[in-house]
């Protein structure tokens, strides 16, 4: 082990939507701030806009494998490890929980969502302060039940094109109220970047236009001097104070090769939801056999995803002329309708998906080129029994079967009678297994409550063992709703980085 390293006032393991909004929050507090970052700067090249490269190649993704503790099976996981974590690839929608989220739902079946340790109205401040620091372009009027807002959003929303317009006037006939999409984006009428490509969603941005953790979040931050950042650093275990089994003192961590031991005041965990269970189960310690932070055994469980379906509809006679088809939101059926009074969650169009790269060749080029693609979002709720292990191997294990299936199943009912009623005349849907596909959209595991037998985190984000220890990624989520998570990771990473600092300062 290398030698100790300077005292830092505060580190923070991941920089993705959580890790790199609060970096940037805590920038100008005057704390000294080491980000711990696993990757390193995406680079910018032409392969950032390949789709060769991105999907068939898969040249951005983590080669790590991760096992199912069910099946026994290998999972490599949908997980890109760069500055902005998962956000340099993710399709910048950036939407809010609806207030129904935060309270407690009974589901069919007898299934209840539970309640959040505060309501939408804590929140909301920070969710407009996310908004305004990710540039979301949209207009939540056309949400047919958009939360309440105390201000409206910074930026109107991305206009249609020809072919998205026609789409949402026959989506209109067919019965329902399209919205757009809310987009973190730094347009080039607004002076940014942005060139309106068609390689935005899933893909890295060549020209960083994309509001993504990295360049809203980390760069700005280093500006400040007093923040650091280490790449290429991989966290090993976090380690507590000798005489005191409260607080954690420092971290091993390997950076660039070098084996090195990292003291500071305290600590942020935002490496997502499996990484930062799987870090804390593998750091016992006296007083902590279970694992840091987990009196509860709560730690790893309650692992969520989205239940998530695929959908493509095709008219063979009519080509798909879009370039930006991450456009349209339909989020009628979130709360339900007169045939299934429970809610269902969102329908979300996406960006084109280049079928030819999975192997259908010309068909599959064909097939894009004349359909549009969607995704099916709707809760998953949390189970203690789905949840993060270390296996004896040492390897990460994942535990976890679907729930909340009925609804699910509605909802693409849906979605394919509205297609059809749209004139597509071949619809197909896919539903998206889990864990085999793990990465995307994956939440708690670190569960916020406010009773420590039953939660891993305060309200606050901090332990409720280690008073010292934060986790701001979506780890935190004690339910997954049925939007992106993004923005309700960014929001609550803004809300508790002035908590963090006085905290920090006070001790």
């Amino acid at each position: 082990m290398g030698g100790v390293q300077m005292q830092w006032d505060l580190i923070i393991i991941g920089s993705g939507a959580g890790g790199g909004t609060l970096a940037r929050a805590l920038s100008g507090t005057g704390l000294r701030v080491l980000i711990l970052e696993r990757g390193g700067f995406l680079p910018q090249e032409p392969q950032n806009w390949s789709a060769r490269a991105v999907f068939r190649d898969e040249r951005y993704r983590t080669p790590d494998i991760w096992r199912d503790a069910l099946t026994g099976r290998s999972i490599r996981p949908y997980e890109y490890h760069f500055v902005g974590g998962k956000t340099k690839l993710y399709g910048s929608a950036l939407l809010r929980f609806r207030e129904k989220d935060f309270e407690s739902t009974a589901l069919p079946g007898g299934d209840i969502s539970p309640a959040w340790p505060f309501p939408y109205t804590e929140l909301e401040p920070w969710y407009q302060k996310a908004e305004d620091l990710y540039r979301v372009h949209g207009d939540p009027e056309l949400d047919p039940n958009h939360p309440p807002r105390s201000a409206p959003l910074p930026f109107g929303p991305i206009p249609f094109d020809d072919y998205m317009s026609d789409l949402a006037g026959r989506l209109k006939k067919a019965g329902v109220r399209p919205g757009v999409v809310p987009l973190g984006i730094d347009l080039k009428r607004q002076g940014g970047a942005c060139v309106f490509c068609s390689t935005c969603d899933g893909y890295p941005c060549q020209v960083l236009a994309k509001s993504d953790a990295d360049t809203v979040g980390v760069r700005p931050a280093l500006k400040d001097g007093r923040v650091e950042i280490w790449t290429r650093a991989r966290v090993e275990k976090l380690g507590v104070s000798d005489g005191n089994p409260e607080r954690i003192d420092h971290i091993e961590v390997d950076h660039d090769g070098v084996k090195k031991k990292v003291f500071a005041r305290g600590f942020v965990l935002s490496a997502g939801a499996v990484a930062s269970a799987a870090l804390l189960l593998r750091s016992s310690a006296p007083g902590h056999p279970q694992g840091l932070g987990n009196s509860s055994g709560m730690v790893g469980r309650n692992l969520m995803f989205h239940n998530h379906s695929g959908v493509v509809a095709i008219h063979p006679f009519r080509r798909n002329t879009t370039r930006f088809q991450k456009a349209i939101a339909l989020t009628d059926f979130y709360l339900g309708d007169q045939q299934f009074p429970h809610p269902m969650g969102m329908i979300q169009f996406l960006g084109a998906f280049p079928l030819e790269h999975q192997g259908l060749g010309p068909l599959g080029k064909y097939i894009t080129e004349h359909s549009i693609q969607v995704t099916c979002l709707s809760e998953d709720l949390p189970d203690p029994e789905n949840r993060v292990l270390i296996g004896k191997d040492g390897m990460i294990e994942l535990a976890y079967r679907h729930n909340n299936e009925r609804a699910h199943g509605e909802l693409v009912k849906r979605a394919k009678r509205l297609l059809r009623a749209s004139g597509f005349s071949v619809v197909l849907s896919k539903r998206i297994p889990m864990p085999q596909h793990a990465g995307g959209h994956v939440c708690g595991t670190l569960g916020m409550g406010l009773d420590p037998r039953k939660s891993v985190l305060d309200s606050n984000c901090r332990s409720h063992d280690i008073k010292n220890l934060w986790v701001v990624d979506s780890s935190f989520l004690p339910t997954s709703g049925a939007v992106n998570p993004s923005l309700t990771i960014m929001a609550q990473a803004l809300r508790v980085a002035p908590r963090i600092a006085l905290e920090i300062t006070q001790n």
